[in-house]
């Protein structure tokens, strides 16, 4: 995991009080799943990789909370979520999975139950496709068949039944510096980000809302 992929899962983690129930979509290393139980968060997974969910079940002391599947079919009851995480994701969802997966997400959130999460702001994905050599394909070198800027996103968002509250570019800088040089580049990284700069490839960060 990168430096500013661990400062956007600490910020993710920090949305989610103690005591909430939430849903991480898209599991990964569970560096969000540890942060999330040491906050004294009731947390849950769903990932596509059965090995990831035995690995989380197994090291985090998740007992079953994490699942197997997809979030077009989150097998998980309805009303269920105070929050829904869901970071670096959507992107990857192929468009006729999409509405299905936020219809999926409203279903399992509590009413005022909150979807959050980010996404690369106005990723042009021609720049990271790869050849492949043996199969002649062009592809997404990460699987990215999305991209977003704040008005797709919120309509996207709109659309599936969830009222958005925060919705904007930004980026994860370290403000923990060790000195004054660094600290000042951070700053101006937050500022870049906040104002859409593809400098530092910005992501849009996003709090919707499951009205009644």
């Amino acid at each position: 995991v990168s430096q500013s992929r661990y400062k956007v899962i600490q910020f993710l983690a920090k949305r989610c009080p103690s005591g909430s129930m939430a849903l991480n979509i898209g599991a990964g290393s569970g560096y969000l799943e540890s942060l999330l139980i040491q906050r004294g968060v009731v947390a849950h997974s769903l990932d596509p990789s059965e090995l990831t969910i035995k690995r989380l079940n197994e090291e985090q002391g998740m007992a079953g909370r994490a699942k197997q599947g997809y979030c077009h079919r989150i097998p998980f009851p309805d009303r269920f979520f105070d929050y829904v995480i869901m970071t670096e994701v959507l992107e990857h969802i192929q468009k006729d999975y999409l509405d299905a997966s936020l219809r999926e997400v409203r279903r399992v959130l509590k009413n005022g139950g909150r979807l959050i999460g980010t996404v690369p702001y106005k990723e042009i994905l021609r720049d990271n496709e790869v050849f492949c050599p043996h199969c002649k394909a062009l592809f997404h070198r990460w699987g990215h068949v999305h991209s977003f800027d704040l008005r797709t996103l919120r309509h996207l968002m709109e659309c599936n039944g969830l009222l958005v509250e925060k919705l904007h570019t930004t980026a994860f800088p370290d403000f923990a510096r060790p000195n004054l040089r660094l600290l000042l580049r951070a700053v101006f990284r937050y500022i870049l980000g906040r104002m859409g700069g593809p400098l530092i490839a910005p992501n849009i960060y996003f709090v919707c809302c499951r009205s009644a």
